[in-house]
């Protein structure tokens, strides 16, 4: 939902970036991999510290990476699948190095286990997620649909975690976690049922 109604805003505010850098020559693959560099950093050094809220700033300041890639390479008519695949694969990286990050600190310093169980769970039910719909593609299904995208995920966990680093109670980033893995779990879900009723629609071997 995020990504659609999010999209032409970030477009817009973006363009002007996106083609200073293709000028001084800067390509989409450098900005996609800088990008996850960035993210990794910000969730794999300041979170497992506690620095929650300077790691969210961190993080913030290199995930609009993965905006900004994709204009480059509508500007340049270039990437196509080579692009879309190290974009997908760089994402799951970030992904799994912020949830990483998060139950690291928990486990820890941060001494609340629940929270870092849950962080692990989301970790987990994340990577599900998007390896539902590649090898739902990968056969020649489609398995677009569900409640929990990446954007939905990414913003609720980076705004709540970053607010609990300035003093916002932790319970609240508990029901954020539980949340989000609820409505990841209902996403997988729907997947997995959207590729069987694909699969039952098809013509049998002897039609």
């Amino acid at each position: 939902m995020l990504n659609k109604h999010a999209r032409g805003f970030f477009t817009a505010l973006f363009t002007p970036f996106a083609r200073w850098l293709l000028r001084i020559g800067v390509s989409p693959d450098a900005v996609t991999i800088i990008g996850t560099a960035g993210v990794v950093v910000g969730a794999l050094v300041f979170y497992p510290v506690g620095q929650l809220w300077w790691g969210t700033l961190f993080i913030t300041a290199f995930i609009f990476s993965d905006v900004l890639d994709g204009i480059m390479a509508r500007m340049q008519a270039v990437g196509g699948r080579w692009g879309n695949f190290l974009d997908s694969t760089l994402d799951r990286i970030a992904d799994g190095a912020l949830f990483a990050g998060l139950a690291v600190w928990f486990f820890t310093g941060g001494a609340n286990v629940p929270i870092a169980m849950m962080a692990t769970v989301c970790l987990v039910l994340g990577m599900v997620v998007s390896y539902a719909r590649a090898k739902a593609e990968s056969l020649g299904f489609t398995a677009n649909v569900g409640i929990a995208e990446r954007a939905e995920r990414l913003v609720s966990v980076l705004v709540v975690t970053g607010f609990t680093g300035l003093g916002l109670p932790s319970v609240v980033l508990l029901v954020t976690l539980s949340l989000l893995a609820l409505a990841s779990f209902i996403t997988v879900v729907q997947r997995v049922a959207s590729v069987r009723r694909q699969a039952l629609a098809e013509p049998s071997p002897a039609d």
